[in-house]
């Protein structure tokens, strides 16, 4: 996916802050993987459980493991602290239980958020992928064979 600066233009080439989403497991190993595209940029991970597997110096904030029941509600009440809080320049997320409370609380700061389906979905989209598609500024898929059928997503290839 290129480095984040590489995107920007140069009038606007300046460390940003991105806020890393992501449920632990296979989704947060690949959140792992992106995260380098955003290398020389302030990273704050925002994770459903605390994990091992987070670079040492890593600042990271858990929230709540919702399970698509009521504490997805209070979800929305610790993002929109953390991220009120955070202020940062971007959203970033592969996906699952956090993405959504942080997508729909970015949108309300009007903080970008950008999503990444997991490697895993290959023949359709995640349920958070479907959830998502239309509220993220960015929408990217791991497969091509998965663009057809979300109008509008980009492949650029798989983070693994």
């Amino acid at each position: 996916m290129g480095t984040f600066e590489n995107r920007q233009s140069p009038a606007s080439q300046r460390r940003h802050k991105v806020a890393l989403v992501a449920s632990i497991g296979g989704h947060l190993n690949e959140l792992l993987e992106l995260a380098k595209a955003f290398e020389g940029h302030e990273l704050v991970w925002i994770l459903n459980d605390r994990s091992p597997v987070l670079p040492p110096d890593a600042r990271a904030f858990v929230v709540s493991h919702a399970e698509r029941d009521l504490k997805v509600l209070w979800n929305l009440v610790e993002f929109s602290a953390i991220l009120s809080r955070e202020r940062p320049d971007l959203i970033a997320s592969t996906g699952a239980g956090p993405a959504v409370p942080a997508a729909i609380v970015g949108r309300v700061l009007g903080i970008p958020y950008i999503h990444i389906e997991p490697s895993s979905a290959v023949h359709a989209l995640t349920l958070t992928g479907r959830l998502l598609r239309r509220v993220a500024q960015r929408f990217y898929v791991q497969w091509e064979s998965l663009r057809d059928r979300a109008p509008g997503a980009r492949f650029v290839g798989g983070l693994l």
